[in-house]
């Protein structure tokens, strides 16, 4: 299968450490390149339009949402819109790159849906919700109704674990990065 038929899905409840494998992947593999989510909500902190979201008005998204422009998209939470645009994953095969998406439960399901043969998809499992709570807590950066929101969320989300291709526990980061390495390792026929 050529290198520009596929594509990495890397999902997790938020708090699991999907980012942080993701960026561990990206740092391993030249071969990869991040996809550049679309999301309706503003830039926080060093955020860069472009280079960590594509931020948009809720009315380009669903400007783009009718015209077809969007492999997956999902209202994650209310009025807050998150997608994968079609030309992100073409601008990266054409650059014989296989792109890596960071993407939520339900828009990874999708993207498998659409690509059964050429998409791997990995669920990054948190060793338990407690965990998982102790983590988003650790950050301080939201109230104690976001972090019950978000635990609520990720109780529903590790439902569909077994619907994933791999499921890593990510009970220590670094043994999760190896067990990622070795498994992006084979899709990629290294």
């Amino acid at each position: 299968m050529a290198l520009k038929n596929k594509i990495i899905i890397i999902t997790a409840p938020s708090g699991a450490g999907k980012t942080s494998i993701t960026r561990y992947l990206m740092k391993t593999f030249p071969q990869l390149a991040f996809s550049v989510s679309a999301a309706t909500r503003e830039a926080r902190g060093m955020e860069k339009d472009g280079v960590d979201y594509h931020f948009m008005s809720e009315k380009k998204f669903n400007e783009k949402i009718q015209n077809n422009e969007f492999i997956e998209w999902e209202m994650v939470y209310q009025g807050k819109y998150y997608g994968t645009l079609r030309s992100e994953l073409e601008k990266i095969w054409g650059e014989g790159k296989i792109p890596v998406l960071d993407i939520d439960v339900k828009g990874a399901i999708h993207v498998k849906q659409q690509f059964p043969e050429s998409a791997l998809t990995i669920f990054i499992d948190p060793p338990s919700v407690d965990e998982l709570k102790i983590r988003l807590e650790s950050r301080g950066t939201e109230t104690k109704e976001a972090i019950a929101a978000r635990v609520n969320k990720a109780t529903y989300e590790i439902s569909f674990k077994n619907n994933f291709d791999k499921r890593i526990v990510n009970d220590q980061l670094q043994r999760a990065c190896a067990e990622a390495e070795g498994i992006v390792k084979e899709f990629i026929n290294l």
